[in-house]
């Protein structure tokens, strides 16, 4: 749970490098906690709708509903959007890009693929122009 939450500790810190598992975790939460205020937010009732796809038209077919999130899902994703900028430029530090590789995610489609793949790619060893490697011992503690 502390990878999870560390690039919160670090709330606007743009500089330095995240290491791959603080990255994922921190996706991994972002993920987890909106689905889980989605839900809130459909039970409370404050989600978009509630409507079955099968109420809304012949040209909606199949099962489930259509929530598009609500007032709690919107706050946690205005509170996180800092962080999560924050710890893709650090991730992207790690692997010696400049953080404005973020700006590719712009392209639909092409600009995604690119950014998982650098996103998922290792770090670079040792120190470079962004800092020393937050994997040897002798780096700064994470915190």
């Amino acid at each position: 749970m502390e990878w999870a939450i560390l690039p919160l500790k670090k709330y606007a810190v743009f500089t330095g490098r995240a290491r791959p598992k603080e990255y994922w975790m921190f996706v991994l939460f972002m993920i987890i906690a909106y689905f889980v205020l989605t839900f809130v937010d459909a039970a409370l009732g404050l989600g978009g709708t509630s409507e079955t796809y099968s109420d809304m038209g012949p040209t909606k077919i199949g099962g489930g509903f259509a929530n598009t999130g609500g007032l709690l899902s919107m706050l946690f994703a205005l509170g996180t959007i800092i962080p999560s900028i924050a710890v893709g430029v650090r991730r992207l530090h790690d692997t010696d890009r400049s953080g404005w590789w973020l700006l590719i995610g712009l392209i639909p489609l092409i600009g995604a693929i690119v950014l998982i793949v650098f996103m998922a790619s290792s770090g670079t060893r040792g120190e470079n122009r962004f800092g020393p490697d937050p994997l040897e011992p002798g780096a700064p503690a994470a915190a």
